[in-house]
């Protein structure tokens, strides 16, 4: 009777685990056709910019490049050539003069 009784528990107790163990292996199996759909379509994308037209087809994609009817500015600061190349405290020095 113990036995009998062992065993049944033993088989609940498996089938309990089994049922955990499939329910882990659908949710791990939905994620991986999430990320190949994702990697489809991201391969998909990656051909598209390499063929014909394809830089393109990036160009107008992008939003941070100027409009055709902008001007574009760039701004550039004139440093004498004296002057370090990185900021400092100190004050230039004067040449000395040679009587």
């Amino acid at each position: 009777m113990g036995l009998g009784l062992l065993a049944t528990v033993s088989l609940v107790r498996l089938a309990g685990a089994y049922q955990e163990r499939l329910d882990r292996y659908g949710e791990i199996s939905a994620v991986l056709e999430i990320q190949k759909a994702k990697l489809l379509k991201a391969q998909h994308r990656f051909d598209s910019l390499f063929r014909i037209g394809g830089e393109q087809q990036l160009i107008q994609e992008q939003d941070q490049w100027i409009a055709p009817n902008r001007l574009r500015v760039v701004w550039k600061q004139i440093a004498p050539k004296a002057q370090s190349p990185f900021p400092t405290v100190e004050q230039p020095s004067k040449p000395a003069v040679n009587p």
